[in-house]
């Protein structure tokens, strides 16, 4: 009886292990438990301690954390008859547990071949160049349609990338050659462009040094035209003076035959210094000659002693 008692409390130990290993589950935090009672859906597990009724009740573990699906690579003909190799990823996660379990079947086997479907129709309607470009707007356009997709799925598409897009290797040394020419045809135009930059530098440059010589030169005639100016204006300023000095003796100062004589005979050596062959002499000559001939008699009579005065000439 001792025996039987201890076997059936050891068999109730295991029976109560059992049942509480089948009662009481842990939710991790990045998880969520979708619980099942009789195979149908009951409720959704936050992270935690939980507790089922065993053997009645089941749960399924589902990742809510952010994954990566890698796109098998695939050959894809481009809207210009060219034929790439096109590797890409998809990033998702999961927004709804029961339809993520409940809605289909293997989701990583469907998420691919929805990917390479749409990846092959977009880079089917897309030309090389843009493929290779505008990569930003492919991958776009490839998550826009796959977040459509999976929604009914209970995931959500974050991002698609597009790890390589490999085009032939004829495609590939022609793109090589467009480059190379296309370089060099930009170092041709650059250096054309610095050749004639130089060039308008040059000739502005040479103008603004004419100018400048110009403007000095304008400046130096305008000075001397000044000075010449201001010159002519104080010789012609003394010979008024002089003039008017020798009008004002004239008239004010009461000059005497005498000095009129030596005036005149000054004035007969200039003309004498032309070259006139005639010289014409004023109808007052007679008299300036008879106040000539006064003059050397009193000339005589200083040297010699007073003589009487002889009348003077009528003038």
């Amino acid at each position: 009886m001792e025996q039987g008692a201890v076997f059936l409390m050891v068999v109730f130990g295991i029976v109560v292990m059992v049942v509480i290993g089948k009662a009481v589950y842990v939710v991790k935090q990045h998880e969520r438990g979708v619980i099942a009672t009789f195979g149908k859906y009951t409720r959704t597990a936050e992270p935690g301690l939980t507790f089922l009724l065993p053997f009645f009740q089941t749960l399924q573990h589902v990742d809510m954390r952010e994954t990566v699906l890698d796109v098998i690579p695939q050959a894809v003909i481009t809207k210009d008859n060219v034929g790439v190799t096109v590797d890409a990823v998809v990033y998702y996660e999961v927004t709804d547990p029961f339809r993520r379990l409940y809605n289909v079947v293997d989701f990583r086997t469907a998420a691919i071949k929805l990917a390479q479907t749409n990846l092959r129709n977009i880079v089917g309607n897309t030309a090389l160049d843009e493929v290779l470009i505008s990569r930003e707007q492919v991958n776009d356009e490839l998550r826009e349609v796959l977040d459509d997709a999976t929604d009914h799925w209970g995931v959500r598409v974050t991002r698609v990338e597009l790890q390589a897009v490999e085009p032939p290797r004829d495609i590939v040394d022609a793109m090589s050659r467009q480059m190379k020419a296309e370089r060099e045809k930009r170092a041709v135009i650059l250096e054309a462009e610095g050749v004639r930059q130089s060039q308008i530098l040059e000739a502005e440059g040479e103008r603004q040094a004419r100018i400048l010589r110009a403007q000095g030169e304008a400046e130096a005639i305008r000075q001397i035209a000044d000075a010449d100016k201001f010159r002519q204006y104080t010789v012609a300023e003394g010979e008024g003076l002089a003039i008017k000095t020798v009008f004002s003796a004239i008239h004010e100062g009461d000059p005497t035959h005498d000095l009129l004589a030596v005036k005149y005979l000054e004035m007969l050596a200039k003309v004498a210094d032309g070259q006139a062959t005639k010289i014409f002499l004023p109808l007052e000559a007679s008299g300036i000659l008879a106040g000539i001939a006064v003059a050397g008699e009193a000339f005589a009579e200083g040297q010699s002693g007073p003589t009487p005065s002889s009348p003077s000439p009528p003038a």
